[in-house]
């Protein structure tokens, strides 16, 4: 008997109004809390390397996409479903289903974000304007929904 296929329907249309601008706004506030992250930790290899004879300095060229995709990856699946940025513009991240995003999972959706953002920008948005729910090529390829929080 063939597996039956996996049919992921969107919430309300209610619950994603306003979503795109909200986005736009927490990714702005995450690039500076990332970059944030990122100089603590650039810091820290640069003094760790003095002590490993510079093997950790090996570690600051993948430093940005690390911290990005653990930041994005801890704090969507978190109890708050978003970044710091997503809170702060009433935005939460959510499984088709409306459960918390495992980790993997969030992680995999900051991966799609980053690669598709440097690939299609600025049609990354333009996909989340012709589509009902709001949803963008990531969010689609990682079945995730960003709502409004609290709905």
């Amino acid at each position: 008997m063939p597996a039956q296929p996996v049919i992921y329907t969107a919430l309300p249309q209610g619950d994603t109004s306003g979503v795109l601008a909200g986005r736009i706004g927490a990714w702005l506030v995450d690039f500076v809390v990332i970059g944030i992250l990122w100089a603590i930790f650039a810091v820290a290899l640069v003094i760790l390397g003095f002590l490993t004879f510079g093997l950790s300095w090996m570690l600051l060229a993948p430093l940005w996409p690390i911290v990005a995709v653990i930041y994005s990856g801890v704090t969507v699946s978190g109890p708050a479903r978003g970044t710091i940025g997503q809170r702060m513009f009433g935005v939460e991240l959510r499984t088709t289903s409306g459960q918390t995003a495992p980790f993997i999972v969030a992680a995999v959706h900051a991966v799609f974000f980053y690669v598709s953002i440097s690939t299609l920008t600025p049609f990354v948005l333009l996909f989340g304007l012709v589509r009902a729910d709001r949803r963008m090529l990531h969010d689609l390829l990682s079945g995730l929904i960003a709502v409004r929080r609290g709905t």
